[in-house]
């Protein structure tokens, strides 16, 4: 079996711009890289093909086979020819300037088999508004919002602050604010941003391997994000708390269940509220691709988790079992035990 493993950043989605590349983005997207990567090649009779910008040169892949990166046009060509060589092909790139959606049509339109959502569940969940939107005509609960305007620069008065001003498509924290009050002046913004109620409680993600006509949910991790007012993921641990885990579980399905295409890997965040009924949980927003959750996880599991989203998304029920021990994982991808 050939698996194809592209990731944007690392793979010369920047091959041609000028100075260093992203450090969060390269950091998460190394991350995952590295973890898939090393899961897919453990596989019996699995290869694993990888691109690799050609500036980075301490991305070290050992098992895979590496093909360098040197311009736009050679990384399309590469990208094209692998992605229909290869059994399988697996994505991981980032929704805003629809580089998620592209990437899937490029490598689907030479006929390759990806392990993805359809892309109409794609374009949904790259649209923060969209999809928070169709949650909510759903009955679920997600934050008051609004939005603004590519470019605007005064925020409306009759809003109720504190507030999250977040792209609209947008991947993890890019350039996303705590707003005070309608008095800050946040920096304008060339695209339309959402402006939401600040919600108060613990950030989770809850993981999914989907198979057709099936969805098997992974360990509820908590989110570990900064506290200066920009919300920068800088990791995760597991949710230990049985009842907590549980509401996420049963909030994120029911995210799952109200929108149609979910397939191999996707992510829901929220928060959970103080109140033990769940009436103060929130609905954030839908990842359809690889999160960097995936790190943690892999490492509370004696499965291979890339064996099983394989499993998933041809039809197989799979449900990894996990150890609910104290862990946490950075966005960089290493590890660290918790105190018990």
């Amino acid at each position: 079996m050939h698996l194809f493993l592209y990731e944007w950043i690392t793979g010369g989605g920047l091959v041609e711009e000028a100075g260093t590349l992203p450090p969060t983005l390269l950091a998460e997207g190394s991350a995952m890289l590295a973890a898939l990567a090393e899961d897919f090649s453990a596989i019996d009779g699995c290869r694993v093909s990888v691109l690799k910008d050609m500036r980075l040169d301490q991305l070290s892949l050992p098992g895979c086979e590496v093909i360098e990166v040197h311009s736009s046009a050679h990384r399309r060509d590469v990208l094209t020819e692998e992605a229909a060589a290869a059994d399988h092909t697996l994505i991981i790139a980032p929704e805003f300037d629809n580089i998620l959606g592209e990437t899937h049509a490029l490598a689907r339109e030479a006929g390759a088999n990806v392990l993805a959502p359809a892309a109409d569940f794609v374009a949904l969940a790259a649209d923060k508004n969209l999809m928070a939107r169709s949650c909510h005509d759903a009955g679920i609960r997600t934050p008051r919002a609004t939005v603004l305007e590519a470019d605007e620069e005064r925020l409306p008065a009759d809003f109720e602050y504190p507030a999250v001003l977040k792209p609209v498509v947008g991947a993890g924290s890019q350039h996303t604010l705590l707003i005070a009050s309608a008095r800050d002046e946040p920096p304008p913004y060339p695209w339309p941003r959402r402006l939401e109620q600040y919600c108060v409680g613990t950030p989770v993600s809850v993981a999914f391997l989907c198979g057709a006509d099936h969805r098997v949910p992974l360990a509820a991790c908590r989110q570990h994000q900064s506290n200066d007012g920009r919300f920068t993921y800088l990791g995760g641990s597991l949710l230990l708390e049985d009842a907590l885990a549980r509401r996420a579980t049963a909030l994120a399905d029911r995210v799952l269940e109200a929108v149609v295409g979910a397939r191999a890997y996707v992510g829901v965040d929220m928060i959970l509220g103080k109140s033990a009924d769940g009436s103060e949980d929130f609905f954030l927003e839908v990842n359809p691709r690889m999160t960097t959750s995936y790190v943690g996880l892999r490492a509370a599991t004696d499965q291979n988790l890339a064996a099983a989203l394989l499993a998933n998304a041809a039809g197989q029920v799979v449900r990894p079992r996990f150890r609910m021990e104290p862990l946490e994982f950075l966005a960089d991808g290493s590890l660290r035990e918790q105190a018990s």
